[in-house]
């Protein structure tokens, strides 16, 4: 079956195309500016935004990640290690990302090939999603929706970081963390949250649980209490020394 559009039809067709595009380019930018602005209160203006590292990176991966689904690596690489000397945040082209994204500061920031992240998901300076070696295959992390990495936390291996959870700062992550919960400590440890959901407002690096410092403070309370029954033990034995002395006299 030929086809019966003309010239100017086709042409008409793949100008709209075209408009469609750039109109869903200039939405995904308008969602970006709101997503940063959203999570990042050292912003004065739109305009600010643009100047962002976070910006810039993530529109590059957007357009290196296409050509990498469309088998044309060497471009993709090109244009994601371009942003990479311009940022400081290397995204590999193949990576997942859903949407909201943001990546705080962003030096140092690693995200690789297989790693799958979900959507309004925030990222600190210095954290890598890296994979565990050479295999073939799945060998990144995924982060599910709203994580939060804090700045120089590692996240290494195939394994998932379940939604709302968060990862403290400096802390090195091997194995699967359940959703709601939060991740501190080399290696990780996880410290539940009362299988409450964490509220994306509640989503910073500063108000975290610290199992080392509730170990020390069971301690020092053990310590008080044994205090206490040492003396209680000192003042018994007191007593009956001094009622033995008074029946020998």
């Amino acid at each position: 079956m030929t086809s019966s559009l003309t010239g100017d039809e086709v042409f008409f067709l793949s100008q709209e195309g075209k408009v469609e595009s750039f109109m869903g380019m200039i939405s995904y930018i308008k969602n970006e500016i709101q997503v940063i602005r959203e999570r990042d209160p050292a912003i004065k203006s739109n305009m600010e935004v643009l100047l962002y590292p976070s910006f810039k990176v993530i529109l590059n991966y957007r357009v290196a990640h296409k050509l990498y689904l469309k088998q044309h690596y060497f471009l993709a690489r090109w244009i994601s290690q371009r942003a990479a000397r311009k940022t400081g945040i290397e995204i590999h082209p193949g990576a997942t990302i859903g949407k909201g994204l943001f990546i705080d500061h962003g030096s140092g920031v690693i995200i690789g090939e297989t790693t799958i992240i979900g959507d309004n998901v925030t990222l600190y300076q210095g954290v890598t999603l890296g994979g565990t070696g050479k295999e073939q295959g799945k060998r990144h992390p995924t982060l599910e929706d709203n994580v939060m990495v804090s700045a120089g936390a590692k996240v290494i291996g195939s394994f998932t970081i379940g939604e709302n959870s968060k990862i403290g700062a400096g802390s090195v992550v091997l194995e699967e963390v359940p959703p709601n919960c939060t991740v501190v400590g080399v290696p990780g440890r996880v410290v539940r949250m009362d299988n409450k959901k964490v509220p994306r407002t509640d989503m910073d690096q500063i108000h975290l649980p610290d199992p080392v410092l509730s170990d020390i403070k069971e301690l020092q309370e053990s310590c008080v209490r044994l205090n206490g029954q040492v003396k209680d033990m000192e003042k018994q034995m007191k007593h009956l020394l001094d009622k033995n002395s008074g029946q020998k006299r």
